[in-house]
């Protein structure tokens, strides 16, 4: 028995297909309550008119996302056939192939959040599409054959009480061995804690933080990346803004700390200027290019 979609969207994807199979499902569903579209900046700004009441989906990269549900089984197909090419760590790709990367993932991504836009309310759906998020991004990896868990680290600290812990959590630990080592008393340096977020947003400044708490309480440097969907939203009923505060993220870069590295699927304009381009990056070079120098190095 098929569940409905909204039910389906709040389940848990345990693999690649079955992120294929709730894509589709939107991707079918779309055409027939989109009432109205605008373009702002190469983005579309889709809405729909049910019962009386309008609801905004999130701004989608035309360049990105693949509306029709043929084509992109299509190229998931591709998507997935390149995995064995992935796993070849001197394998050289070119600009169609990280693009397949980049559009495939991202139109999984976003057909979840219109979904959710579409088929429950705002606070209710936050959580669920940056699960997704989590959960899409860690199975690329397990895909890919590299060891991966989520962990939280338990850090001691002394108070009146008596002893506490505070628990740092981390989104994913990506590892070289067969097995991740990283515990929650302890992390291996040669492991990459990755943090995933859908967006930047509120969110920048607490990786930079996390990174320094992690090293201190190790006594040894760590590899920190982070993973974003975008830092794009959509402004009033007809605009788009930019989320990305790219001044505070080079202040924390120069006095903070460094990151090993920012991908996203959707990079906003300033990630192709400098200094940015030297931080942040297309997600489809972490996995074509830099995950296997992170990883040994």
């Amino acid at each position: 028995m098929t569940l409905p979609l909204d039910k389906d969207l709040q389940l848990k994807k345990c693999s690649l297909i079955d992120f294929r199979d709730i894509t589709v499902r939107v991707l079918e569903y779309l055409p027939n309550v989109i009432s109205e579209s605008k373009t702002k900046n190469n983005y579309k700004l889709h809405s729909s008119q049910i019962a009386g009441s309008t609801k905004y989906l999130r701004p989608i990269n035309q360049d990105l996302f693949i509306y029709d549900s043929t084509a992109f089984k299509t190229k998931f197909d591709e998507f997935i056939f390149l995995f064995e090419k992935l796993k070849v760590k001197t394998s050289k790709y070119d600009r169609s192939e990280k693009h397949l990367i980049d559009s495939v993932l991202y139109t999984i991504q976003q057909s979840i959040g219109c979904g959710f836009d579409l088929l429950a309310n705002q606070n209710s759906s936050r959580k669920h599409v940056g699960n997704r998020f989590e959960e899409l991004i860690k199975e690329v990896f397990t895909e890919l054959k590299i060891s991966n868990k989520k962990a939280v680290l338990q850090i001691p600290y002394e108070t009146e009480e008596g002893q506490k812990v505070y628990k740092c959590e981390n989104d994913l630990i990506l590892s070289p061995y067969n097995k991740v080592k990283s515990s929650s008393s302890q992390l291996d340096k040669n492991e990459i804690i990755v943090s995933i977020k859908t967006t930047s947003k509120d969110r920048m400044g607490k990786m930079f933080i996390d990174k320094i708490l992690l090293e201190r309480f190790v006594e040894h440097e760590q590899k920190v990346i982070g993973i974003f969907l975008n830092d794009v939203q959509r402004k009033e009923s007809d605009n788009i803004s930019y989320t990305l505060v790219s001044g505070l993220f080079m202040v924390y870069s120069k006095f903070l700390t460094e990151l090993e590295g920012i991908y996203y699927l959707d990079p906003p304009p300033n990630v192709n200027k400098e200094p940015y381009n030297k931080h942040m990056k297309s997600f489809s070079e972490l996995l074509t290019n830099d995950i296997w120098r992170l990883l040994i190095s």
